[in-house]
């Protein structure tokens, strides 16, 4: 399959290129500076610079003639997504740029807090741990609320994927994952594990046109 990658210099999106470089896929890794990109060069690995990812133009020419896109785009504090929100903004011109090239497998990482809490939660995290995290980075989770509506509105087959607090260390394929809803209890999960969830997500039919909950 040949994937193109967003957001591949950041720590998920590195994940996805070398898990899909591993599986055999073609990967086109999209990169402001690909000097921060820390992975050696493969036969199979495409390095396109694209330095504003909102720019439908420039996002047609690296997502024309591939089989599936990934988006592992986020602004990388609250204040960046409050002056200069990512994935919203982002996912616009690359749902437009999918549906004009004819692609539609999309996935893109969001956050377990953009979502419903899952029934059954601990107290401790319904009346403590949500709530304030949901104050704190009120214009991050705004930014990726965003970009979901904007997924959910396109024609693409997209999937969204929400994890807790990410940690690096490395994937071991056993995380837990709820279709439509979070995982319960979930509050840590490896980069390397969401990277793994979001390439799965893209042939799965299950996941298709959902959000998709992941966690250890």
């Amino acid at each position: 399959m040949k994937i193109t990658v967003f957001g591949a210099t950041g720590g998920v999106g590195r994940e996805v290129v070398r898990q899909a470089l591993d599986a055999g896929h073609e990967v086109t890794a999209v990169v402001r500076d690909p000097a921060r990109l820390p992975i050696a060069a493969h036969e199979r690995l495409r390095v396109a610079t694209v330095r504003d990812v909102t720019d439908q133009e420039a996002v047609l020419a690296v997502v024309s003639g591939q089989d599936a896109v990934v988006s592992a785009l986020g602004a990388a504090s609250n204040k960046q997504a409050r002056e200069h929100p990512v994935a919203g903004p982002a996912l616009k011109a690359i749902t437009s740029a999918m549906d004009r090239a004819g692609v539609r497998p999309l996935t893109a990482v969001s956050a377990a807090p953009v979502g419903p809490l899952p029934e059954g939660e601990g107290i401790f995290t319904r009346v403590l741990v949500y709530p304030l995290l949901r104050r704190l980075l009120r214009d991050l989770y705004a930014d990726l609320a965003d970009m979901e509506a904007v997924m959910a509105a396109s024609g693409t087959r997209w999937t969204v994927v929400r994890p807790p607090m990410l940690r690096d260390k490395p994937r071991t394929g056993t995380y837990r994952r709820a279709i439509g809803a979070h995982v319960r209890g979930g509050s840590v999960i490896p980069r390397a594990d969401v990277a793994d969830a979001l390439l799965v997500c893209l042939t799965d039919p299950a996941t298709a046109r959902h959000a998709v909950g992941v966690a250890s």
